[in-house]
């Protein structure tokens, strides 16, 4: 009993949310583009290009052969950039442009993944210039995101690691076996079809605020569907009054842990009275 209440604690488990309309209700990458005319990084045309395809993101999500054109669009559109330039963009403005559009839904669902002792990952397309501040303006405890090649202290227009697709599930397999998170328990939420291999390798998908593809996947597999509909600033977000507080949670699970240690103590002296009576 002792070492089965042990083999239970060890057992580890994670929370993997996508990032774009999962987390945030837009395209984290392409809410960057008016910053980014303002820093000099693209001229007027760009803006108005990345306006118009966060407009039609946000209107239909995007499929395979979208998503395909849109990486070769900004990798061709970043060529040159200076990545340090491109950081100090993010870090001035993602207050302003991100926080207002972190999900309430996602932000609670977070906190009651943290609450029951479980890691939050993000796994996104976007680049990690912009996934990282996220991750840790929500509190992410790690992020999967696309890299670009960087020399000389720009980025080359080249790939190092597209996080999409069948990638997405490839990096959750790896944190699995490398932090020890049993897949069978662990969450996963995402909006689009693209993402089903992310979701079919955990033992709980959700898809959030599907698209047309993954809403038919979904009902098909019967995985939960949820809808996310109310943006707001993390400062102004009311906590959740059917919750039990932070400190309440802590002090109850730290009851139940001592309750079933206690548990298991009793069996095993128990047995071990019985056997010596026995002789």
């Amino acid at each position: 009993m002792l070492a089965f209440v042990e083999n239970l604690a060890m057992r580890r488990t994670a929370a993997f949310f996508d990032l774009d309309k999962t987390v945030i209700a837009k395209s984290s990458t392409l809410t960057f583009g008016r910053s980014f005319y303002q820093g000099g990084l693209i001229n007027r045309r760009a803006v108005l290009r990345t306006a118009y395809a966060q407009f039609v993101y946000l209107l239909g999500g995007a499929d395979h052969d979208q998503m395909e054109r849109m990486r070769e669009y900004l990798s061709a559109l970043c060529r040159g950039w200076n990545v340090q330039q491109v950081k100090e963009i993010v870090a001035e403005t993602i207050h302003d442009l991100i926080d207002p559009i972190i999900y309430d839904e996602a932000a609670s669902l977070i906190e009651e993944h943290h609450l029951a002792g479980r890691d939050v990952v993000i796994v996104s397309t976007s680049g990690a210039e912009v996934v990282e501040p996220i991750g840790k303006l929500i509190g992410a405890d790690r992020v999967v995101a696309t890299r670009m090649v960087v020399e000389d202290g720009c980025y080359s227009g080249e790939i190092e690691y597209y996080a999409y697709g069948p990638a997405k599930a490839e990096a959750i397999a790896w944190l699995a076996e490398t932090e020890g998170y049993d897949l069978s328990r662990c969450y996963a939420y995402s909006d689009s079809i693209t993402d089903v291999p992310m979701l079919e390798s955990v033992g709980n998908p959700y898809a959030v605020n599907p698209d047309r593809a993954l809403r038919r996947e979904a009902l098909s597999r019967d995985w939960p569907v949820l809808t996310f509909s109310r943006p707001v600033r993390l400062k102004q977000r009311v906590p959740n009054l059917s919750m039990p507080s932070r400190p309440a949670l802590a002090i109850a699970a730290a009851a139940v842990g001592a309750a079933m240690a206690t548990a298991g103590l009793v069996w095993y002296t128990s047995q071990r009275r019985a056997r010596f009576e026995q002789v």
